[in-house]
């Protein structure tokens, strides 16, 4: 099964991933897109390594995430994928040609992976319209992301408040 759970900052979006990821039963490996810029964010990043399970499996991509998850996913794992936003800033960053061929590619692979697949990802289009280009490029493409992603997965799930609503549920 394939799941896009979205929610803002702070909204509990990655507790609940965590959350479903357990409850799966399966090995689960976390597929991380951060990478380390400054200080505070190597705080976030300790932050959430402590806060999962020791025994959860660690992958690191910044930017070929369907390379990734082709390496990693099989029928008895779980990939939690923490976050898309990130990762589209990171592709953002890498130039176009980057962003459309990495987009493009976990589009296609995303319905064929085996397994548990748990994407994460910051609804950022719910606020006001920013005030610089790249701001609103970054918007307009995660809010583009987003919708492809939703297509292609069985569950889509916005968290709010630390409550989850149901956006779409298409398990057999």
């Amino acid at each position: 099964m394939k799941e896009l759970i979205l929610g803002g900052a702070r909204s509990g979006k990655s507790a609940f991933a965590q959350q479903r990821a357990t409850a799966s039963g399966l090995d689960v490996i976390y597929v991380a897109t951060a990478e380390v810029g400054d200080a505070e964010m190597a705080e976030r990043i300790a932050r959430h390594r402590a806060e999962r399970p020791a025994d959860w499996g660690l992958v690191e991509e910044p930017l070929a995430l369907a390379a990734a998850l082709r390496t990693h996913a099989a029928p008895d794992h779980c990939l939690l994928v923490d976050c898309l936003t990130l990762w589209l800033s990171n592709l953002l960053a890498a130039g176009d040609e980057r962003l459309t061929v990495e987009i493009n590619a976990l589009l296609e692979i995303l319905p064929t992976l085996p397994g548990h697949i748990l994407l994460v990802s910051n609804e950022v289009g719910q606020g006001i319209v920013p005030d610089n280009p790249l701001a609103r490029r970054f918007r307009d493409e995660a809010g583009y992301l987003h919708q492809k992603i939703a297509a292609r997965c069985e569950r889509a799930t916005f968290i709010i408040a630390g409550l989850p609503l149901f956006l779409k549920d298409c398990r057999s």
